[in-house]
């Protein structure tokens, strides 16, 4: 299956362009400038080619969110998924990309691709969590590609194929950008921040479940235990 939708929203969250593509639904909240991102059917199933592009005008804000997981599933042949994701975020525009966990089955081959393009004075906070496999089963493979620039500079471009052995052991990988937040960079037990020489920080945190993931990525890190900066 191949798939494109669009969203493209102006000052105060105004959606301007709204246009779904099964399995990709987007539901606006009215009177508020959120959008929901609706799986509307069995996906990303192995062979899937899914795309979703927002376009952010200036000033505008958006919060995108996903309000159920993503569970990637193998094709009847093999064949890789891929979900692409595409932000292109004008003067003054602050999105927020919150999508809900994927869950990387058996023998799923999955790539997650999230590029955003940010004018000088845009911001952006987006979010990725990976779960390897459904409770006992053995996942599958992950590739999960990040390339951000803002006014065409280099921010963060950063690729990595998921598996057990990167995650020493546990389940969940979960990774936040946010171009606004600012800070030393930190560490702990399962979690470090690091500060992008271009601005922002990147959370990265690994966990049991996703529950726990979250928590490392939202807590102060006073309350995430002992860690040292630098």
């Amino acid at each position: 299956m191949k798939a494109e939708a669009l969203l493209a929203v102006e000052r105060a969250g105004v959606v301007r362009t709204l246009r779904s593509a099964p399995p990709l639904t987007l539901i606006p909240v009215r009177g508020r400038p959120v959008v929901h991102l609706v799986n509307s059917a069995a996906s990303p199933l192995g062979g899937d080619d899914l795309t979703l592009t927002v376009l952010a005008g200036p000033h505008a804000n958006l919060t995108l969110t996903g309000i159920a997981a993503s569970v990637a599933l193998p094709g009847p042949h093999g064949e890789r998924s891929r979900f692409t994701v595409r932000l292109e975020l004008s003067e003054g525009a602050v999105v927020e990309y919150l999508p809900e966990p994927t869950v990387i089955t058996s023998r799923a081959r999955h790539e997650s691709v999230l590029v955003a393009g940010l004018a000088a004075g845009a911001h952006l906070r987006t979010r990725e969590t990976i779960v390897l496999g459904r409770d006992g089963e053995r996942p599958g493979e992950l590739t999960s590609t990040l390339h951000v620039t803002r006014d065409r500079h280099p921010v963060l471009r950063q690729t990595l194929t998921v598996t057990p052995e990167v995650l020493l052991g546990k389940r969940v990988l979960a990774t936040e950008l946010s171009t606004v937040a600012d800070g030393e960079t930190v560490s702990g037990e399962w979690w470090s921040r690091t500060r992008l020489a271009a601005g922002g920080t990147l959370t990265t945190a690994l966990a049991d479940d996703a529950v726990t993931a979250a928590r490392l990525l939202t807590a102060p890190p006073a309350t995430r235990g002992t860690g040292y900066g630098r």
